[in-house]
C-alpha cells in the first residue's frame, strides 16, 4: 500500500504534498532536513493522508492534490483530518475499509 500526505511546516505553515510506502519514514525524513525540497522549513506534522492500491495510483492522486492546493477542495482534505482509512480506486472515487 502506498500513501499519499499532505504535511504542513509549524514554523512557516505551508504544505508539502507527496507519497511514500512508508509514512512514518518518510515524515522523519522531512523532519531531520533529508528532503531536499523541504530541507530547513520544518518540522513538520501530517495534516492529511490517504491510502492507495499501487504507487502509480498514489503519484497520479499526488498530483490531483497539487492541482487542488490553495482552492477550496485543497482546504477541505485538509479539514477532514490526519488520516482518511480509504483505499482510491483508479478514478479515485473511495472504497471505504473497515476495519
Amino acid at each position: 500500500m502506498y500513501r499519499v500526505y499532505i504535511i504542513q511546516s509549524t514554523k512557516s505553515e505551508k504544505h508539502y504534498i507527496g507519497s511514500t510506502e512508508n509514512i512514518d519514514k518518510r515524515i522523519a525524513e522531512h523532519n531531520k532536513n533529508q528532503v531536499k525540497s523541504t530541507r530547513h522549513k520544518g518540522p513538520y506534522s501530517l495534516v492529511y493522508s490517504e491510502t492507495l492500491a499501487t504507487k502509480t495510483e498514489a503519484r497520479k492522486r499526488e498530483n490531483q492534490i497539487k492541482r487542488y492546493k490553495g482552492n477550496s477542495k485543497f482546504k477541505d482534505l485538509i479539514k477532514s483530518g490526519p488520516h482518511r482509512p480509504v483505499v482510491r480506486t483508479p478514478d479515485f472515487s473511495r472504497e471505504e475499509i473497515h476495519q
